[in-house]
């Protein structure tokens, strides 16, 4: 069973999986070396995951970029909820706590998400981040890129572009989360 964004239990059928473990690495390594050269180094970097998979996709590159500059990137978490344009129709979620473990002023804000679909979670991302100060730039890392876009946005980094039909839905599954790394596609009957 998968659960709704509202809570309500849902019918997930798995079509496929696309990503593995060793899949889900690579791709990060990838995003994380990707970072370290659009940035032309670590200087002024901080990575912010997006609640709930995304903070410790964040944490993930963070180590990555640290193993190989030997630099400690601060990394942070960030809940969105109430910077959301549709609280009315998904109803109340439970809040998390927003951790950034540095001030963003004047810096290069890498914003980690799970999967990039409508872009409305990384416009409220984009809120939420201004609210704690004026980065130099925002810049958007994901894992997976699906498509169906409502807003102007697009991501610098991307794991892995994954075209998918509206009914069709992408789980991503992190180790800290859920047991295992993988991407899953299929459709969620109620």
């Amino acid at each position: 069973m998968a659960r709704s964004r509202a809570g309500s239990e849902l019918d997930f059928a798995l079509k496929a999986r696309v990503m593995e473990a060793a899949d889900v690495r690579r791709a990060l390594t990838r995003i994380s070396h990707e970072i370290v050269e659009r940035n032309k180094g670590t200087d002024d970097l901080v990575l912010v995951g997006i609640r709930t998979r995304g903070a410790p996709l964040a944490d993930r590159v963070a180590n990555s970029i640290a193993s190989f500059e030997a630099v400690d990137v601060p990394s942070g978490a960030l809940d969105v909820s109430l910077y959301r344009d549709d609280v009315a129709l998904r109803g109340p979620r439970h809040l998390e706590s927003t951790i950034v473990p540095v001030d963003v002023d004047g810096r290069i804000v890498v914003l980690v998400d799970d999967v990039l679909y409508t872009g409305r979670t990384i416009r409220a991302a984009f809120d939420a981040i201004l609210d704690l100060g004026r980065p130099r730039a925002i810049r958007l890392a994901v894992l997976v890129d699906r498509g169906h876009r409502e807003l102007p946005i697009r991501a610098d980094h991307v794991g892995k572009n994954l075209p998918t039909s509206a009914h069709e839905v992408v789980q991503v599954h992190v180790t800290e989360i859920d047991g295992e790394d993988a991407v899953l596609i299929g459709e969620v009957h109620s």
